[in-house]
């Protein structure tokens, strides 16, 4: 085999080697976007974002719980709207320019939660999130994680549980 060829293949093998090693840091990281309720900063996975808007006029719904303020309409689509404030037992607080609405979606299920602030896209290795303490409450179960940055801690909400239907 002469020299040239040698040499290309040696570069095409550390090229794949490196590309294998910078997708399995991928696959180390979590991306998520940040939001404020009340005084705590939140996250969730980016994945499971549909969108996030401005607030629009909603119906309110007879009988439902008081957190789900009541269903709204996004391009034909009729999706219920839950208060996050009142669904983390928070007070609840009225509309401002900083208000938006996060439409998640899992497999079958897509509801919109208000959240009073947007805050950042976050990435996060996955070896900086650890379970949630023994001593919070998992009755629920909104609380995948807690992720440390370098701005301190962040509590990672679990979609699942957040969209699961309890009303």
């Amino acid at each position: 085999m002469s020299a040239g060829l040698e040499n290309v293949l040696k570069k095409q093998q550390t090229q794949l080697s490196s590309s294998k090693d910078e997708k399995k840091v991928d696959e180390d990281i979590m991306q998520l976007v940040g939001f404020i309720v009340g005084e705590e900063e939140y996250a969730i996975p980016i994945l499971s974002i549909q969108e996030i808007i401005k607030p629009i006029d909603y119906t309110r719904v007879p009988t439902t719980p008081e957190f789900v303020l009541g269903v709204f309409n996004l391009r034909g689509n009729v999706i219920p709207l839950i208060d996050l404030r009142k669904k983390f037992s928070l007070r609840s607080k009225n509309v401002d320019g900083d208000t938006r609405y996060i439409v998640l979606k899992d497999e079958n299920n897509i509801a919109g939660f208000v959240i009073d602030k947007l805050t950042e896209a976050i990435r996060i290795k996955k070896s900086q999130i650890e379970e949630t303490p023994e001593t919070m409450s998992k009755r629920d179960g909104y609380i995948y994680g807690i992720g440390k940055t370098n701005k301190g801690i962040l509590t990672i909400v679990n979609v699942k549980a957040l969209l699961k239907r309890d009303f």
